[in-house]
């Protein structure tokens, strides 16, 4: 068990059944009160015999002898503020969603309710099952697929492992890459082959930064941040390639091609402009 008041990890196995909150209050010293929130957050697992984990959100449960309990709690995560995804289209089998910067894909053990998937969940009334297709890092804003049926997410992920999918994102860049300039940076990533075609749209003298459309050909881990970083042209606001900054990162996915086999065209998914950061909302970028 790992306990600092704040935080706390707990495995326990139940040896007497009874109400999980009411085993969890005792291990834990936590107040029922906030075991319920943290439980309604996804920050509580419960393993019926030899299964696998699974979130348990109902405080009243009751859990037999053999069952194992696991409480991920930590008081920051649980008290994050939320930012409000909003749903573009629905398609019934898959939706589209415009996924604000500062909101996970999917949820961690310490929680769900601040993820996509969650939100996703909860905003139908009629209840729909709820698969991840791709994701976007947490800082990164823009269009993210959801699926609501088992063969469509597997159809849609194979669109995406196949490469069957243009995407196109905007990105603000510290450096100068003209209007019209055309990039082609192809250094290999992970000891693999990687492809990112970039176009300049709008370079501002004063603050040395550039407005760059991105078009990733390859998925490798953080290939947009790290080919531009590499270039010499790191994304404002990134952290971890672009070094201290005390700003969001400047990165939105903008546009979803799909292209079905069998199909001269797809789905053509597009991020309205009132969606657009205010950073990219520089454009004659409108036109991705």
């Amino acid at each position: 068990m790992k306990n600092d008041k704040a935080s706390l990890e707990l495995t326990l196995p139940v040896t007497v059944s009874g109400r999980a909150v009411d085993l969890l209050s005792g291990a834990s010293g936590l107040a029922k009160l906030r075991l319920k929130e943290a439980m309604g957050k996804g920050a509580v697992w419960l393993r019926r015999g030899g299964g696998k984990f699974q979130r348990l959100r109902r405080a009243t449960a009751e859990v037999r002898v053999g069952d194992t309990l696991r409480l991920c709690y930590d008081e920051k995560i649980l008290a994050a503020t939320v930012p409000t995804p909003i749903c573009l289209e629905d398609h019934h089998t898959f939706s589209l969603w415009f996924k604000p910067a500062g909101l996970l894909a999917q949820g961690t053990d310490f929680g769900d309710f601040c993820s996509l998937l969650r939100l996703v969940e909860l905003h139908f009334k009629q209840k729909r099952k709820v698969f991840p297709v791709h994701r976007l890092d947490r800082e990164v804003s823009g269009l993210v697929l959801v699926a609501h049926a088992p063969k469509e997410a597997a159809r849609l992920s194979r669109y995406f492992a196949e490469r069957l999918v243009a995407k196109s994102y905007l990105a603000g860049v510290r450096g100068k890459i003209d209007a019209g300039a055309v990039l082609i940076l192809d250094g290999e990533l992970d000891g693999k082959p990687a492809l990112t075609r970039c176009l300049g749209l709008v370079y501002e003298a004063e603050l040395n930064e550039s407005l760059v459309l991105v078009k990733p050909e390859t998925g490798r881990l953080h290939q947009i941040r790290r080919h531009l970083a590499d270039h010499g042209t790191p994304i404002v606001g990134d952290y971890r390639y672009g070094g201290a900054c005390q700003v969001a990162m400047r990165l939105c996915a903008v546009r979803l091609v799909l292209a079905p086999e069998g199909k001269t065209a797809g789905l053509d998914l597009c991020l309205p402009s009132q969606y657009l950061p205010d950073w990219a909302a520089l454009s004659g970028a409108a036109d991705w």
